[in-house]
């Protein structure tokens, strides 16, 4: 595994830099998913302190600003507020449990007290695998150098439930050992080996990159869009920047490849879900064209009262809103006022024509069930299968991309407007195709009204998965919690309950 700390004081030019750290030049960054032999071997030189407490003493600002990201308790459950998400997640866990984000510290909390994730009752069980750990915190990198990737991607989530105990903190964006930040710098560093590969392949390599990249870059350890890659044997975690970072470049990487994240369980269409592009579509956005990174805007920095300047830690979720005067109000002449109401008319937007999308995609999963139902062949469905596929995953990565409508509003109404187009093609080939087999149309949709009448509709039994959920919270839970603590791993158990 590379160490690659900050880029302060290494060699002059990009080559001794990236042979220093044996990191690839960004020309020769292989344009293609790793092989079995390149996933990155284990490596007992490379420290990770994954104990965020362990940084309190010395770091009391910083500690202390993170730990306000306790603060962030609000959540919303979105397939409760829109069910329409759960018919098009048919088939897939998503449509069992999707909520909005709150704050770093709940990264563990919420990864293990949603549905998705099952009631595993020993290290094999489970529906998720292990590689579903992999943004949630910095005991990440610290297995990955201990095991290696192939040893960290292998198996099934519960296999890490008592080693993935910290959530996103320090080493995740530091190199704690290093005496750079041992001097109170920086010494930013990216510590996961897929995420050092995904920037080689834009020419990002972050050991040669400038400030501003590398800033932006300890943000793409998980604000991005990624895929399981299974041709190495595990589930590696791959970004599938091969062809850019826009919508349409990813889509046709995975068509190439002929990738689905699942098979839809009644329009039997090859789906693909986006995670969170929030480094791609700020990337594609105004500040992101402006180098104006995360950290300006989510992490500024702040005057304490002994006239210290110190990033802050917190993490505003709504700069606009929770801190003015340190983010917007140094580059913008506006008034608070006025930014708020413009960003709010963009989410509003926004919001607007994603719904639109949402209701042309949910027919077209019925409409492809009824023209299943009434005879239709795979031959017949394929085109209008694919154009589903396609916009659906351009509502996914608008909707998926926390913020889009501030990081890049203009760039959501296109990716929105696209995905519409696309939706009205899959729905006028279903309709010549239930035509063709006799069916009368409109055909009638069922009532997905709330959440529970889509459950239902879905073949969702939501309260044994709820049910399920508990005893694991109430049973399992403890015992990863007492191990991690009799391994020194943590020092108190993350929060037990998702108070909202």
């Amino acid at each position: 595994m590379v160490n690659s700390a900050s880029a302060e004081d290494y060699p002059k030019t990009t080559h001794e830099k990236a042979q220093q750290l044996q990191q690839p030049l960004p020309e020769t960054a292989a344009k293609r998913a790793p092989t079995q032999a390149e996933l990155t071997k284990a490596n007992p030189d490379l420290k990770i302190d994954a104990v965020n407490e362990k940084f309190a003493k010395d770091f009391p600002r910083q500690y202390e600003t993170w730990a306000k990201t306790a603060d962030q308790t609000e959540f919303h459950r979105e397939v409760e507020d829109d069910p329409r998400m759960i018919v098009m997640w048919g088939g897939y866990a998503f449509a069992k449990e999707f909520n909005s984000p709150r704050g770093h510290f709940y990264a563990v909390t919420d990864v293990r007290n949603i549905l998705r994730t099952g009631a595993p009752k020993n290290a094999n069980d489970g529906p998720q695998a292990m590689a579903c750990w992999t943004c949630k915190g910095p005991d990440v990198p610290r297995l990955i150098a201990e095991w290696g990737e192939e040893g960290y991607f292998s198996g099934k989530w519960a296999k890490a439930g008592s080693e993935v105990v910290n959530s996103i903190g320090c080493a995740d964006c530091h190199d704690t050992q290093s005496q750079e930040f041992k001097d109170g710098k920086p010494a930013l560093r990216v510590a996961r080996p897929h995420v050092l590969r995904a920037l080689d392949t834009v020419g990002k390599t972050f050991a040669t990159s400038d400030r501003t990249d590398q800033r932006a870059g300890v943000c793409a350890n998980c604000h991005v869009e990624y895929y399981f890659d299974k041709s190495t044997g595990v589930n590696n975690v791959v970004f599938p920047w091969y062809k850019g970072r826009d919508v349409d470049s990813i889509e046709k990487y995975y068509d190439e490849i002929e990738f689905k994240d699942w098979e839809h369980s009644i329009s039997k269409a090859p789906m693909l879900k986006a995670q969170h592009p929030d480094f791609e579509a700020w990337s594609m956005g105004t500040h992101g064209k402006n180098g104006v990174t995360c950290i300006d805007c989510h992490m500024a920095k702040k005057q304490d009262k002994d006239g210290k300047v110190f990033t802050d830690h917190q993490v505003v979720g709504n700069p606009v809103v929770d801190n003015f005067q340190n983010t917007c109000a140094r580059c913008h002449d506006q008034s608070q006022e006025t930014l708020v109401k413009t960003v709010a008319q963009h989410k509003a937007d926004v919001r607007e024509v994603m719904i639109k999308l949402e209701d042309q995609i949910v027919k077209a999963h019925f409409e492809a069930k009824a023209a299943w139902d009434a005879g239709a062949t795979k031959e017949e469905m394929k085109d209008a299968l694919q154009a589903i596929r396609h916009a659906q995953w351009r509502w996914d990565f608008a909707a998926a991309s926390h913020g889009m409508h501030m990081h890049a509003p203009d760039v959501a109404l296109k990716i929105i407007a696209s995905g519409l187009d696309r939706a009205a093609d899959a729905r006028a080939k279903l309709a010549v195709i239930l035509a063709k087999h006799g069916v009368q149309q409109p055909i009638n949709y069922p009532d997905i009204s709330t959440a529970e009448k889509a459950w239902k509709v879905m073949g969702i039994d939501i309260e044994k998965e709820r049910k399920d959920k508990e005893e694991f919270i109430k049973t399992v839970i403890p015992e990863w919690n007492k191990e991690a603590i009799e391994k020194g791993l943590i020092l108190t158990p993350p929060p037990t309950t998702p108070e909202k």
